[in-house]
C-alpha cells in the first residue's frame, strides 16, 4: 500500500512550501520511499479531520495515521528501518537539538525577511487566514512585522553555530546528511520556494552546504517549483 502525504500547497499546487512538510519528503527520499503527495490548503480543516487535528503534515501509511514532521521521521525510522534517519540515540539527540535550533533561532529569522512573499505566494482563500492567525500570533500587521534588513542580521547571528559546524564536515551529520541535516535544510526549502531573496552568501558555508542539499537525489529539491518559476502575472 503506498505511502500518502498530506502537503501544503500555494496558489500553484506545485508550489510546496511548508517546511514541516520538507522535513517528511526528505525523510522519505533518504529512505528511498515513494509517497503520493495531496495538496492541502489551511483553511480545508476538513480534509484532514480523519487525524484528528488541522495541520499538515499527516502521512497515511496504510492503517497508520502520523502526525507531526519529527514524529513522522521517527515513525519512519521504526518502520522502514534501512538507510536511517537517526541511527543512535546519540544522533537523535543531535537532532532533537537541530529541530529546535531551526524552529526558533533560523526560522523567526527567515520569515521576518520573507513574510509578504510567503503571503502573495498562498492559495488566494488561504490569505485572509493567514493574516489573522499571524498578526494574532505577532501582536502585529504583517507589514509591520516585515524587516528583511532586521531579518537578515538576526539570521546571520543566528547561522554562527551552523558555520562552525559545517567547517568541520561536509554535513551537519557528518560524511552524509540525515535527520539533523534534514530538520534545518527544510527551513530554507520553505524560503526557497516562496521567495527570492537571497539569504546566504554565496562565500558562506553555510552556501556550500545548501548546494550540496539541493542536489541530493537527483536534485530533488533543486527541481522543485519555486514562486519565480510561475508566469508573468501569475507570480
Amino acid at each position: 500500500m503506498s505511502l500518502v502525504l498530506y502537503d501544503l500547497s500555494g496558489k500553484d499546487d506545485a508550489l510546496r512550501f511548508s517546511p514541516y512538510c520538507w522535513r517528511v519528503k526528505l525523510a522519505l527520499a533518504h529512505k528511498g520511499l515513494e509517497v503520493e503527495t495531496r495538496p492541502w490548503h489551511f483553511v480545508d480543516k476538513k480534509a484532514l479531520a480523519f487525524s484528528g487535528q488541522g495541520a499538515v503534515p499527516v502521512l497515511v501509511d496504510g492503517d497508520d495515521v502520523v502526525c507531526d514532521s519529527y514524529a513522522i521521521m521517527r515513525y519512519l525510522d521504526r518502520t522502514y528501518p534501512d538507510a536511517p534517519l537517526f541511527g543512535d540515540e546519540h544522533a537523535e539527540a543531535r537532532a532533537r537539538f537541530f529541530k529546535f535550533y531551526a524552529e526558533r533561532s533560523l526560522a523567526p529569522a527567515i520569515l521576518r525577511t520573507i513574510i509578504m512573499d510567503l503571503l502573495n505566494a498562498l492559495h488566494p482563500g488561504d490569505r485572509e487566514y493567514f493574516r489573522e492567525t499571524r498578526e494574532k500570533r505577532f501582536g502585529r500587521s504583517l507589514e509591520d512585522f516585515h524587516s528583511p534588513s532586521r531579518g537578515l542580521s538576526q539570521l546571520d547571528a543566528a547561522l554562527e553555530p551552523l558555520r562552525g559546524r559545517l567547517a568541520e564536515a561536509d554535513f551537519i551529520d557528518g560524511e552524509a546528511p540525515a535527520a539533523a541535516d534534514y530538520l534545518v535544510f527544510a527551513t530554507f526549502m520553505w524560503a526557497r520556494v516562496v521567495s527570492a531573496a537571497d539569504l546566504v552568501s554565496n562565500a558562506d558555508p553555510v552556501y556550500a552546504w545548501l548546494e550540496r542539499m539541493l542536489d541530493l537525489n537527483g536534485g530533488m529539491c533543486r527541481a522543485a517549483p519555486r514562486v519565480v518559476d510561475l508566469p508573468d502575472g501569475y507570480r
